[in-house]
């Protein structure tokens, strides 16, 4: 939850790079923070649901256009976080990572363990990645997604 992130970060004083004094960065993690819930979480979230989660419950597999056109919307989200935030930066807000960038790799990690590696075609979005992971832990990162990357096997 963002929310409970933004008290965490205020909370325990975490480094400025997390949720940047700098008001500007400040308004760039929080514009981010703001337009990915309808966007990147929602398109996400729906991919993930439909190709992962109710064929899980149902037993039954979607329709191939279901997932087309689910895909399509992702890629559309994906587009404009490219575009619109990601720019030529190393991170959303500059040249640190923030809360924005920790929540915005969480919410693509749900399509890729869906099986949609929306990173393979995306070089900006793949060297993105790389860095958040390094500046994480890429063991910590792995450590954080281990259920969720398994769960075809349930």
């Amino acid at each position: 939850s963002v929310a409970i992130l933004l008290y965490l970060v205020q909370k325990f004083k975490t480094p400025d790079h997390w949720y940047p004094s700098d008001l500007q960065k400040r308004a760039r993690v929080d514009e981010y923070l703001s337009w990915q819930h309808a966007s990147i979480h929602a398109k996400g979230s729906k991919l993930f649901l439909t190709k992962v989660l109710l064929p899980l419950f149902t037993g039954q597999t979607l329709p191939p256009e279901k997932l087309e056109f689910a895909t399509e919307e992702l890629n559309v989200a994906l587009n404009q976080f490219e575009e619109k935030f990601l720019q030529d930066k190393p991170f959303i807000a500059g040249s640190e990572i923030s809360l924005a960038d920790l929540v915005a790799l969480v919410e693509l990690m749900q399509p890729v363990c869906a099986g949609y590696d929306l990173f393979e075609e995306r070089p900006k979005l793949m060297e993105w990645r790389r860095r958040v992971e390094e500046a994480v832990g890429k063991q910590l990162f792995q450590e954080a997604h281990e259920e969720i990357m398994n769960i075809k096997n349930l």
